[in-house]
């Protein structure tokens, strides 16, 4: 769309990022008990919106080419996404299910990446270093494993309210190896320590290394950019 008429693509840019904002703080404003004699108001803006996005995503598959490429690309799934738990909606049944499709409603905020060239930039870096990224994610949960059943092995005899199991240890590993520490529960033997403070050593380690190569994949990235404009300036 905007090869054809860059003016008007760039106008549609902009009005689907207000919508997008607009949307989003609508669904935070509706959670508000004070604002409970409004949710009509905020069911037919929804309604609006829904509408206004199912459009735009059957013009840009319309428009596409080729359309499997966008019907199965990165942007097209967001985008089918998006307007798919408001369709789901209608058919749910239990609160819970209503609750979490309206969640999966926060997705619309990841259509803003199509507007965004920052957010694109990341997008470059993330695919030049996403098998170093995914190495380095998969190892914290090997670490994050180990750590629930070492501290399980050494702290259920003694604290089993806390460490009754690996995945109730789990909750206790992930929030100490992110450096999260809410305190309620923590090591008491001495071999637990001795364990949580090796582990803790290690974890610490590799949570800073996929931070290390997406900040060197960002900046060759905004480089690369940058390279093309300096040329053709020169």
């Amino acid at each position: 769309m905007n090869g054809q008429n860059p003016s008007l693509g760039r106008k549609f840019d902009l009005l689907m990022v207000f919508l997008i904002i607009i949307s989003v703080v609508l669904m935070i404003l509706e959670t508000m008990p004070e604002l409970a004699s409004l949710q009509r108001i905020f069911l037919r803006l929804e309604l609006a919106f829904v509408v206004i996005f199912i459009v735009a995503y059957v013009v840009r598959v319309l428009v596409s080419r080729p359309r499997r490429a966008y019907i199965f690309g990165f942007y097209g799934i967001i985008d089918l996404l998006a307007i798919l738990p408001a369709l789901l909606l209608p058919a749910a049944s239990g609160v819970r299910v209503v609750r979490l499709l309206r969640v999966f409603r926060l997705i619309r905020l990841f259509k803003l990446s199509r507007y965004s060239s920052a957010i694109r930039l990341f997008q470059v870096a993330l695919r030049d270093i996403i098998e170093e990224l995914v190495l380095f994610l998969v190892f914290p949960i090997m670490v994050v494993l180990a750590l629930a059943f070492g501290i399980y092995h050494f702290e259920n005899p003694v604290q089993p309210e806390y460490f009754r199991s690996v995945p109730a240890s789990l909750w206790w590993a992930i929030v100490s190896l992110t450096s999260v520490g809410y305190g309620d529960a923590y090591p008491i033997t001495t071999g637990g320590k001795i364990f949580t403070s090796f582990m803790l050593l290690v974890g610490m380690g590799v949570v800073s290394v996929p931070s290390a190569l997406l900040a060197t994949a960002l900046s060759k990235a905004a480089q690369e950019r940058r390279s093309p404009n300096e040329s053709s300036l020169q």
